[in-house]
């Protein structure tokens, strides 16, 4: 491992969500921690409204703490691109992002902007769970051995804690894809 570990430049990408908003609270912390400048990113989905997100995005960055002087930005586009084009243009070493803990069906159609974050980032990553903002249940006195298994929405193979399973995800994948060339061909 090369150079020391220094954390100067905090990236906390934000969609307004509670999950985003328990990120926000960890990134501050953490710029406080390392005296590192916070930088509070919205990305303007294409086709989205932009008007609520200036006083959205002033009133996160002031509720972060005054003391941080947080950098505000606005950008528009692939939310993903825009968070790691931002992060890669301001030097950033650490982005901390809330993830919505969707999976199966939601996780298949919606895609996880976290995940393609930390796949691509040009610094460390940090995610924070929604699972988070809710309290954890007291742990029964005797615990199952596991997920009870369910069994998959599309072929009814067994599953362990998913809606649809791995293979059925990845046919569902394939064909989305295989439409959206189709089409892409229609329009040359």
């Amino acid at each position: 491992m090369s150079g020391s570990f220094a954390i100067r430049q905090i990236l906390f990408p934000t969609d307004f969500s509670d999950a985003s908003r328990l990120a926000g609270t960890t990134a501050a912390d953490l710029a406080r921690q390392f005296g590192a400048r916070l930088h509070v990113l919205h990305v303007v989905p294409p086709v989205t409204d932009p008007t609520p997100a200036p006083a959205n995005l002033r009133a996160i960055a002031e509720g972060l703490g005054r003391a941080l002087s947080p950098v505000t930005a606005i950008t528009s586009g692939l939310v993903t691109r825009q968070i790691l084009a931002y992060a890669k243009k301001n030097a950033i070493d650490l982005i901390v992002l809330g993830t919505h803990g969707r999976t199966g069906v939601s996780r298949a159609l919606l895609g996880s902007v976290a995940e393609a974050v930390v796949r691509h980032a040009p610094c460390r990553v940090l995610t924070v769970p929604a699972e988070l903002l809710t309290p954890m249940p007291a742990m029964p006195r005797e615990a199952p051995e596991g997920p009870e298994p369910t069994s998959c929405a599309v072929c009814g193979a067994a599953t362990r804690d998913e809606l649809i399973c791995e293979a059925c995800r990845a046919k569902i994948r394939g064909e989305a894809l295989e439409r959206k060339l189709r089409e892409e061909r229609v329009g040359r």
